[in-house]
Parts: structure tokens; sequence; C-alpha cells
């Protein structure tokens, strides 16, 4: 391997844009040999991907477009209104998901692709500059191993359908690059904004990659400085830049951990270790499991960390710093106390092993060390290629080894290990760069593809739009009527958030801040649910849309069913709330204020003229009446919760409930009278407000003179709500504020609990960060004055 010139010292353009090439090109070929979206028909869209990440974009389009129904601060669209700054800080807030507006919105899905896609190259890009800072080597091997991390295992299987965990990915070697400059002691400012940037983006896998480039800072400080006082002052310098630069995302991290607080409680999965031989299975490429870390970075890599405790031309505390902190990692991740130090103390909803870029990032700056005096001899190369196939011989005991993955990896470690004994001769440096390059193509090619294949298997998948997207958003934009009334996107639905992505105001709301106040609201009014609660979905039945002002209703054969419904705001007669009861019936009832149901004439029958509703949450079968088709009921405790079920019109005993399967151990038929319920309807409209008015985060009611009692406004009571300048109150799980018949008028904002305390600290932040320019233009003028200081240590 040749000296670089002198001019190479600085980071280059040209490795950067070489590792995102050779990671666009891969992500790319992987998806194409799977044959998903959009290279084939397989649907992309899986899991969380479907379910929430591309519904939250779509309406990200419609907000940069002007066309969403709320703003940044309130969402009318999701959940009968809900918080909508916490999503977006969830989900929403790195620069690249902005780019979706440039895409037609029925391209949504490409759209999201795209965004992926170049996010993993730009962490390519960023780990390939990270390494060139840290020391010099050659442009093409540090864009090697900058692809190299972003191609790893965790990025291809797991990130790549979670795509605001790819923010994490850039963000590591981002914050490793500010750590290099603490070293340096060079771009205060800079360092400032990069962390508020990383943090903004994704303050979940923010964290992480913050506490990993703290382990790398404390090995470049042991390696680069001596004595303890050079050292400490890194480390404040290190401190002070990142602590400003999340304080400086405080007006979304403060909301954002408040709203997590008020959220239905998620599924936690007990830690457990994973056995050795899957974790060095997980090494190979072309592997795929949803509890265990995605270790692949590549062989290449693989090989150099391998040899760097053999590579004698590098210092002795250099090698066991390197290899121990990765080593390390690793085994932080079978420990259960570092484990949730690495999740924020909270065990993970879901995929367990999400710091695993991390240790790739780790594994990838280790194999740039091993470069740091030129490469390893063909004795550490044979002593490192030794411990990778021991590793592998171990994991093929493992059921997650793959013939396929096996053989990719013995390939690759017999051609990896040729190619860097042959980059020692300058005639073989090129063929040997490039057999380098193919390796890593072919091997994250592959684990890509075997990825999609294992998720396709394993997880539920969501069709990208098509003709029943456009069909479906058509008739919910031809029904519309907001705010006189909402529009429902109905059921069968295809995601858990189609009021965002198809349209309309609907009751359905995915996500990890799904409000308990609104979770526990509908199910006491019969809602079902599937992820534990916090997919909530629309409640098809004719009281709760009276309730909540639903006037049109998408139906399956893709008509819209309308009804006459009272406002956004009504009025109710004053006095001691009210509390719900273990019947949905009894409490959509009592939050109707009218009784508008009746007891069956015998079990499972009810009186002919009566609507019957079927209310079975642990039913998992098909049920009906007698003489009426047959309608699924989805449970599967405590993961899904089947819905109040509307069975169709009762013509007496010879429409008896039927059961296709056992009865379950828990249900009530209750019949509707439509006529009661009609009249219910005209009482609560007479007495309502005279007009609504709703803007991007508030609503202005008007009343006739003289109204007293409660005003309710069909809106879930989630915190943040206040009404004439005081907190609202709550009337059965909805927004309230009391009339005391002086006022007409009643106006309501909404704002998130800890927006006001995130911009006050943001605001401190930031003239903190004006003390850090003055306090560095100082130093660098006193710098100047004396001369040139010497940075030893950092080449």
């Amino acid at each position: 391997m040749s000296t670089p010139h002198r001019s190479a010292r600085r980071p280059s353009l040209l490795g950067s844009a070489f590792a995102a090439l050779i990671t666009a090109v891969a992500v790319c070929a992987g998806d194409r040999v799977a044959r998903v979206f959009p290279y084939g028909p397989r649907h992309r869209s899986i899991n969380d991907l479907g379910n929430q990440f591309v519904p939250f974009h779509a309406r990200l389009w419609d907000l940069l477009h002007g066309r969403a129904e709320g703003g940044l601060l309130l969402n009318w669209q999701s959940g009968y209104g809900t918080s909508f700054l916490p999503d977006f800080g969830t989900y929403l807030t790195s620069p690249f998901a902005m780019l979706v507006a440039l895409f037609p919105r029925q391209d949504i899905d490409l759209a999201v692709y795209v965004v992926t896609v170049l996010k993993t190259a730009a962490a390519a890009a960023a780990m390939a500059w990270l390494l060139r800072t840290q020391r010099r080597g050659p442009w093409w091997a540090a864009g090697l191993l900058g692809a190299s991390y972003a191609l790893c295992g965790w990025s291809v299987i797991e990130a790549s359908y979670n795509p605001m965990w790819l923010d994490g990915l850039i963000a590591f070697p981002l914050l490793c690059l500010t750590g290099e400059w603490a070293l340096r002691s060079r771009r205060p400012a800079a360092a400032v904004l990069v962390a508020a940037l990383c943090w903004t983006a994704n303050f979940y896998t923010a964290y992480m990659a913050t506490l990993g480039a703290v382990l790398v800072l404390l090995v470049r400080v042991l390696l680069a400085r001596e004595g303890a006082g050079p050292r400490v002052r890194v480390l404040v310098r290190a401190a002070v830049t990142t602590a400003l630069g999340i304080a400086l995302s405080a007006p979304v991290l403060v909301p954002l951990f408040l709203s997590s607080k008020q959220a239905y409680p998620g599924w936690f999965k007990p830690f457990q270790p994973v056995p050795a031989q899957d974790l060095l299975a997980r090494l190979l490429p072309a592997t795929y499991s949803f509890s265990s870390p995605a270790l692949f970075v590549g062989t290449g890599t693989l090989l150099l960390v391998a040899a760097l405790p053999f590579h004698r031309a590098v210092a002795g505390r250099t090698r066991l710093c390197w290899a121990g902190l990765a080593a390390a990692v690793l085994l932080s991740f079978q420990w259960e106390p570092t484990h949730l130090a690495w999740h924020l103390f909270a065990t993970p909803n879901g995929s367990p092993y999400r710091q695993t870029f991390v240790l790739a990032g780790i594994v990838v700056i280790a194999a740039w060390a091993a470069l740091a005096q030129g490469l390893p001899g063909p004795r550490a190369l044979a002593g490192g290629a030794a411990l990778l196939a021991a590793a592998a011989a171990a994991a093929r005991g493992s059921a997650l080894a793959t013939g396929w993955g096996l053989a990719l990896f013995g390939a690759g470690l017999a051609l990896s290990g040729a190619a860097w004994w042959a980059l020692r001769h300058r005639r073989l440096a090129l063929p040997a760069a490039g057999v380098l390059t193919l390796v890593l193509l072919a091997q994250a090619a592959a684990t890509t593809a075997y990825g999609e294949k294992g998720k396709l298997a394993g997880l539920d998948d969501y069709p990208s739009w098509g003709a029943a997207h456009s069909a479906r958003s058509g008739a919910l934009a031809g029904a519309g009527g907001w705010p006189a009334y909402r529009t429902d996107a109905g059921r069968p639905a295809l995601t858990g958030n189609d009021p965002m992505l198809l349209g309309g105001e609907g009751g359905a709301y995915y996500s990890s801040h799904t409000p308990d106040v609104f979770t526990r609201t509908m199910v006491a009014l019969g809602a079902g649910w599937t992820s534990r609660g916090r997919n909530v979905q629309s409640l098809d039945n004719p009281v709760t849309d009276a309730v909540f002002a639903v006037g049109a209703r998408l139906r399956p054969d893709g008509t819209i069913a309308r009804a006459e419904v009272p406002p956004l705001v009504t009025v109710r007669p004053s006095g001691p709330e009210p509390g719900y009861g273990a019947s949905p019936f009894a409490n959509q009832e009592l939050l109707l204020g009218a009784r508008v149901y009746e007891e069956p004439l015998s079990p499972g029958v009810c009186r002919a003229g009566t609507e019957a509703f079927l209310w079975a949450p642990e039913y998992n079968a098909t049920a009906r009446l007698a003489d009426g088709p047959a309608f699924r009921l989805n449970a599967n405790p405590p993961r899904n919760r089947a819905a109040l079920q509307p069975m169709g019109p009762s013509s007496g005993p010879a429409s008896r409930l039927v059961f296709d399967q056992g009865a379950p151990a828990r249900w009530e038929l209750s019949c509707l009278d439509r006529p009661r319920l009609t009249a219910a309807v005209a009482a609560l409209r007479a007495s309502a407000a005279s007009s609504v008015r709703v803007g991007s985060s508030g609503i202005r009611a008007t009343f006739p003179a003289g109204t007293t009692g409660t005003a309710v406004l069909a809106a879930p009571a989630i915190a943040g709500w206040s009404c004439g300048g005081r907190p609202a109150s709550a009337h059965l799980g909805l927004v309230a504020a009391p009339l005391d018949g002086r006022t007409t008028t009643l106006a309501c904002e909404f704002r998130p609990p800890g927006l006001t305390a995130g911009l006050a600290v943001a605001g401190a932040a930031l003239l903190g960060l004006l003390a850090l320019v003055l306090h560095a233009k100082r130093d660098r003028a006193g710098r100047g004055a004396a001369g040139p200081v010497p940075t030893p240590g950092l080449t």
C-alpha cells in the first residue's frame, strides 16, 4: 500500500463518495435479488415500515404541501385528534425525511425507499470521512471500510425497515468526528451543531451513538495524550459541546420524553443472552434472526480486526485498546445491566439489539487502526484467518447458520486474505482492491436479500400504494366535510394509520406515543387493537360515530355511508364526572347521554327491527346471525383485541347469534334502536355549539347566550389542552370545559407538554453556544500571538 500524498492527510470527498457508491449498489442489488419493491412484486413494507413509517411520511408530505389537517403540534387526522410533535420528533425530524416532498404523493413508498438508501449511503460517507480524519490512509481503503460499516447486518436487515434508526448509523461517525475536534481543540461551534442535528434527527439511536462515541474518544485520548490534565481537558471540551448540542434539541426532546411517559404501556420482552453459537453465526453473511444481534460487517473488515492482535507493526497499546474495546462492547450485549444501559434503561419493545451498529462502527475503526502502520503481514493475516475460521466452525452448530452464509464467509475469507496480502505488491494493488470491493458487494447484497426473505416470512407485510389506495383516498376526499363532520377511513384497514395515509379524520392511530387515555377510552367503548394496545383500530359503530362527529364512513365496498351527527363541540349537563363500567354498550350510552340499546329478547336474539352488535374481545373466529353473513373477529390476547362488531339487522328469532367456534368466556350482544339514536343525536345538535372553527392547533366554538353546562370536544383528553386560558378538564376521556352562561365563545388550544420548557433550555443553550464561540475566538487569537502549537499523536 503506497504512502499517500501530503494533501491526502485531510479527509477527501473521494473516499466518502466511493463508500456511498458501494453502499447504494449493494443495497439496491440485494433488494433486486429479493424481488422486493421497487424491483419486484414482493412487498417491502413489512411490520412497522408499512404500518407506521410510510403513513407518517405521507403526513409529512401533506404538511410540506399545506394539505394536512392540523399542524406540527396537533394531528387532527388520527386518533380523533392527537399530539403530533412527539411523533414528528420520533419519526420525521431527519433532514433526509424532507425529501419525500419531491415525489408525487402516490409514490410515497418509493420516496421512503430512496430516503432509506440515501441515509445508508450517507452513513458510509460519514464513516469514511471520520477514518481519514483520525489518521492517514488510502482513500479507497477508507471508502471500503466506510461501506462495510453502513452495510453491516444491523443496517440492511433491521434498520432498513426502521428508517429513523438509520439516523443513528449516520450519527455515530459524526459524533466521533466531534470527538476528534475536541482532541484537536477545533470547531467547537460545529461540534455543538452536529450533536444537535444528531439528537434531533433521532434521539433514541443518537443516545446509543453518543455512548459509542464516548468509548471511542476515551481510547483516542488514552492513545494520543499523556498525563491526566491534557486528557481531562479533551473530555471536558467534548462533554460541553455535546451537552450544548443536546440542549439545543430540547424543544423536540422534552415533549417527546413526556409523551412517552403518557403513552399506553408497550410490550417488554425479558432479556435473554444469546447463545454463543448464535452470536458467532451472526458474523456470517446471509443470516437472519429477530432476536439476536446482526453482527455481519464483511469478511475483509473482520479479517483486519482479527489480524490486529498479531500485527506487530502496530503498537501493543493500540492493539490492546481497539481489540479490547470491540470485545468489551460485544460482551456488553450479553449482560442485562449493560444491555439496559444501551437502551436508555428500558427493555426494547421489539427488536432487542438496536445498539449493534455501534459495535460495527468500533470494529471498522479498529480495522482502520490495523492499517495505521502499514498492511498486516502474512503471519498476522494467517493468525486472523485462523481466528475467523474457528469462529465459523463454532457457528456451524447454530440453527441460524446457512449453507450460503458459510460458503460466502469461507470464500470471502480466502479472497480477502489473498487481497490484503497482494496489496503489498504495487502491481497487484488495483486488482486486489477490486477483489475486496467485490467480496463486500457480494456478501452485503446476499445479506440484504436473505434478510428480506426472512422478514417477509416472519412479519406482517403491507402493499405499496396501488389502485386500492387511490380508490379509497379518492372516496374519502370526495366525502370530506371537515370540520363540520369527520370522515373515517373505515374497516378493514390497509394499515394502522390509514387516516394519515389515505385521508379523513378517523379514529385509527398507531404510534409509540399512542396516549394511554385514548387507548383506554376507545377500549371502554368497544374498540379493537393490535400491537398490545398501541395500534387502536377504527370503531365501526353508529353511536361512537355520533359521539365523535363521524358523518361519513368508508365501507369495504368503496361506498360512503353518511349519517347526521352532532358538531365537534357539544354541551352536556353539569355534575360529577361519571365513570365507565364493564359494558361497552352502557359506556357508549353514558358518553352519548341517552339510552339507545335494548337487551336481547333471549340470549343471542335481538328484537326484529333493531341492529345487532357483538362484543367478544377475546374471540378469534367468525360469528354471524343465523340468517346473515359471517363476520371475522380477530383476537389474539394480549397482542390483538377484537373490536365490537356490527352483525346486521335482526329479524327476531330467525336472527339468533351463532358462534362458528365455541362461544368465548366473555361476550355481550346488544340491540341498537335506530329511532332512539336519531332522537339522541337531534337532542345533542339542538344544544351544541352554533359554530365551530378549527385551527392547526386549536378550536373555537360559539354558543347561544346563556348556555350552561359542560362543553365537550370530540377529541381525547390528552395532556396539553387548555380552554379559556386554563387547563382543560375531561368528560369520560374527552376534552371538556365548564360553561357558566356568561360567555358565548370558548377557545381551546393545544400545546404539547414540555414545549415551553424545551424552548427555554434551547434558548439557554444558544447563549452557551455564543459564549463558546467568543471563547474560541479569544483562544485562537492568543495562540496566534504565541505561535503554532504542535498536536502530537494524531496521525
